[in-house]
């Protein structure tokens, strides 16, 4: 799911960008995704919450983007979706009597950690507004 949110987040980051100020509302947005209107609501709240996103209440409320497209770099966007290991992690806790087993959880972290500073700081150079560029 980490990785479907951060899609998910950058698909509606770019509707709004590209709204230039006019209210979206969840519903246009998830018809854009193809997903529940739920799931487009939660994923605002989160980017609200991050400040990317603002809301208007009411019948002819929705979101517009809260700051300029040029100053939300992607891996912030990452960063605020994010919930797990970028490459997952077993669900089955290893033999700690194996030489391996009660040592491969920590090589693992590391590994995934530094695996994920490549990706958040290739991230950084880019911005939304970049992003939403390639779009016609």
């Amino acid at each position: 799911m980490n990785n479907a949110r951060f899609a998910i987040s950058l698909h509606i980051l770019t509707l709004l960008e590209k709204a230039k100020g006019e209210l979206m509302s969840s519903d246009y947005i998830a018809g854009s995704v193809n997903i529940n209107p739920v799931l487009v609501r939660k994923e605002l709240i989160t980017l609200r919450n991050h400040g990317f996103v603002g809301s208007k209440e009411g019948k002819n409320g929705g979101s517009f983007l809260a700051k300029p497209a040029n100053t939300i770099t992607l891996d912030q966007v990452y960063v605020a979706v994010r919930q797990n290991n970028l490459l997952g992690t077993s669900k089955n806790e290893p033999n700690p009597h194996c030489a391996v087993g009660k040592q491969v959880s920590q090589h693992l972290k590391a590994l995934y950690d530094d695996t994920e500073q490549v990706l958040i700081n290739e991230l950084s150079k880019k911005t939304l507004a970049d992003f939403s560029d390639q779009f016609d």
